[in-house]
């Protein structure tokens, strides 16, 4: 491992892949944290590899965005080139859909909206990124989604590095027209984005291989199965959405990645009343890549001043955000992906007391579908945070429902739940108007 690249001491490595290796340092003499994507040794300086990582240098040099990973510098030695970027601790998408294989909705949505805003200002530079998949989305701990990974991204004004008819990319979120070796224009990103949406909020992709046909015939022949067969709680308009991105056909996407803002921005006005950075860090702890004093201190760090003068409610500290803004850029530490440790999430919904002594046969199930989410609380003990993926086991007779978001009415419902038989609880929790500190009720 090197010690020294320019004015950084290395200090670790931090992953490596097939052309490059990214290592942790530290930037002197302003002390602060950087990542480090180094070309191997391995790569010939005039192959088209090397070519290709000079570029991404340039292109995200050129992208200042907040939902992109910023570049610091660029060096080039003679021997090998190294890219200085932004450290940001966090997790990236494809870790994070394995601590929680499906993500709520409203949390999907999030998302694919900073996805798309990043996506939206390299648009409007004739910059096409080609390769987005949940490798390349890191959410930092504070709630922040960073678009990486600009290698095989092409600028409409300059040649591409790729022959005539064949494509680069990764199949499973390759557009048609991308596995065909067409030119490609923004449209394509935008296709790549409604299967990583579609994704998020199902837990799976909507085009597998088989003994059929390959990913790629599925992309460019197939229809998916409409995500609200596999999961009824997803929106309506949060499917539509991801339909019009997944469109076979270019011309029947949308016309421009603003217009793919717009409606996922419709779609978050009505279900995450707070600051969307907020709710990301909440969902973080909730599958514990935060710790709760993490979360608290984020959350309590954006909440209005009003707020933490009038409150000691720790729970009410937790979820503020609404008024004002989480975080600014600057908090940010910098970075390409430190990969947090956390404990696994687990699928099955937990079972909660007097279920758990009884025999699978003697237990009935609840199933419980909230918009936009809650916090399900039954018999006064904390079960989870919904969509869940599975019914939760009771014991048959009379429990106590309690549906809790913190910007929404609260809601109490009575089940009977019977032996071997599941029970739906459908519940759309009333908006919970927040008063100003001085505002008349």
């Amino acid at each position: 491992m090197v010690e020294r690249i320019g004015n950084c001491r290395v200090v670790g490595e931090i992953g490596s892949g097939g052309m490059a290796v990214v290592y942790k340092a530290v930037q002197e003499p302003l002390g602060r944290i950087v990542a480090i994507k180094a070309l191997k040794p391995s790569i010939a300086m005039d192959s088209q590899f090397a070519q290709r990582f000079e570029r991404e240098a340039h292109f995200m040099a050129s992208l200042q965005h907040e939902n992109i990973l910023h570049v610091i510098d660029f060096v080039k030695d003679g021997r090998s080139m190294y890219i200085i970027m932004e450290y940001v601790e966090g997790i990236d998408l494809y870790d994070l859909l394995e601590h929680s294989e499906r993500l709520p909705s409203e949390v999907a949505a999030i998302i694919a909206l900073q996805v798309a805003r990043a996506l939206d200002y390299a648009h409007f530079r004739g910059i096409i990124h080609r390769d987005i998949k949940p490798a390349n989305i890191m959410i930092s701990k504070q709630g922040e989604v960073k678009l990486m990974d600009f290698g095989i991204a092409r600028d409409e004004s300059l040649s591409d590095l790729t022959e005539t008819g064949t494509g680069l990319g990764t199949p499973s979120y390759m557009s048609p027209e991308q596995i065909l070796g067409d030119k490609l224009d923004f449209r394509s990103d935008l296709f790549s984005v409604g299967i990583v949406l579609y994704q998020m909020c199902t837990g799976q992709k909507p085009f597998v291989e088989d003994e059929a046909r390959t990913v790629m015939q599925k992309i460019r022949l197939d229809r998916y199965v409409t995500p609200r067969k596999l999961d009824p709680s997803i929106p309506r308009q949060l499917e539509r959405i991801l339909g019009r991105c997944m469109e076979k056909m270019p011309a029947n996407r949308y016309p421009t990645t603003q217009a793919l803002i717009d409606d996922l921005m419709e779609l978050l006005a009505t279900r995450v009343p707070m600051n969307y950075s907020a709710r990301l860090v909440m969902f973080l702890r909730d599958v514990g890549v935060l710790t709760d004093r993490e979360a608290d201190q984020l959350l309590a760090a954006g909440a209005p001043r009003n707020v933490r003068r009038a409150t000691k409610d720790r729970t009410l500290l937790r979820h503020v955000g609404l008024v004002s803004g989480l975080l600014c850029a600057g908090l940010i530490g910098g970075g390409v992906a430190l990969q947090a440790s956390a404990g696994v999430f687990s699928e099955e919904a937990p079972t909660p007391q007097g279920a758990a002594a009884l025999s699978p046969t003697r237990l009935g199930y609840l199933r419980v579908v909230a918009d936009p989410w809650a916090e399900v609380w039954i018999d006064g003990q904390r079960v989870e945070t919904t969509p869940l993926a599975r019914p939760i086991p009771l014991s048959p007779g009379r429990h106590y429902v309690r549906l809790v978001n913190p910007y929404f009415q609260e809601t109490q419902r009575e089940v009977r739940i019977r032996m071997g038989e599941t029970e739906l609880l459908e519940a759309e929790l009333e908006p919970l108007h927040v008063l100003e500190e001085g505002q008349a009720p």
